[in-house]
Formats: structure tokens, C-alpha cells, sequence
């Protein structure tokens, strides 16, 4: 494939790929168009982005990372003691009911545990509800 060569636009007069060659005159892109409406065009308007979170639930990650760190403090070993490879230091926090709506924010539910024991309970919520580590989220008493 053949490249083509930059060659000087007349109206800005910087090295461009030419868009019109116009009486003579060779205009970039941007420049013909503002040769022929005495306006350089605009560009067009981006998609907006959907948003990561709604504002309430940004709001709530906010007031979490603060309660979460505030938490570990207070429980800095594992509750979980699952297994040989358990690092018995707190470093994240499992959601026994889930994440959904309040449930994030309410502490009842909350277990401390080290990243080991919480990506078993997590790759293993059957026996993690056997064991009570997990909850059933539709069995909660209405919590306000």
C-alpha cells in the first residue's frame, strides 16, 4: 500500500495530507472546510459514557472504603480458618448476604477474612453456607 506524501496545506501552511486541490491552492481537510464556510467544521459529539456506578451507589463505595479499613483495624485476623494455606491476617472483607442495595454498608454481615479463605468461600458458596460463612440473602429478616 502506497502512502501518500505530505505536501504544504496553503491555508495552514504545515505539512498535510491534502484533502483539495482548489484553483491551484491544496487545503487540508480542515482548512477546505473552512475555506468554503469561513468556519472549520465541528466535530461530532462523542457517545456519553454509562456511568460504573449509580450516584447512590457511589456514594455508598465512598462511606464503605472508609468503614471497610475502619473494620480490618478492629479485626485483623481471619474468621474464616479455612485451611493449611490460611495467611490468618484480615485483608478483605467478606459480604456473608451479598453486596446488594444496603447490604454492602451493614456490618452484621460482614466477615473478616484473609484473601485465601475468601476466595474459597467465594468459589464455594454451598459449603460456605454449611459452614456458616455465607447466608442466604432471600432468608434475611427485613433489616432498616
Amino acid at each position: 500500500m502506497i502512502k501518500p506524501k505530505l505536501k504544504l496545506c496553503a491555508g495552514c501552511n504545515k505539512p498535510k495530507h491534502i484533502w483539495k486541490n482548489e484553483a491551484g491552492k491544496k487545503f487540508c481537510k480542515e482548512c477546505y472546510g473552512k475555506s468554503i464556510t469561513g468556519v472549520a467544521k465541528k466535530p461530532k459529539p462523542t457517545a456519553k459514557r454509562i456511568p460504573t456506578f449509580s450516584s447512590k451507589r457511589a456514594k455508598q463505595n465512598a462511606v464503605y472504603s472508609v468503614m471497610r479499613v475502619k473494620f480490618l483495624k478492629d479485626h485483623p485476623m481471619c474468621h474464616a480458618h479455612l485451611d493449611a494455606k490460611c495467611t490468618k491476617i484480615a485483608t478483605e472483607v467478606h459480604h456473608k448476604a451479598g453486596r446488594v442495595e444496603d447490604l454492602l454498608l451493614d456490618m452484621r454481615y460482614w466477615l473478616p477474612a484473609c484473601h485465601n479463605c475468601h476466595s474459597w468461600v467465594e468459589l464455594h458458596p454451598n459449603e460456605a453456607k454449611e459452614m456458616g460463612l455465607s447466608t442466604d440473602r432471600l432468608n434475611l429478616e427485613k433489616h432498616e
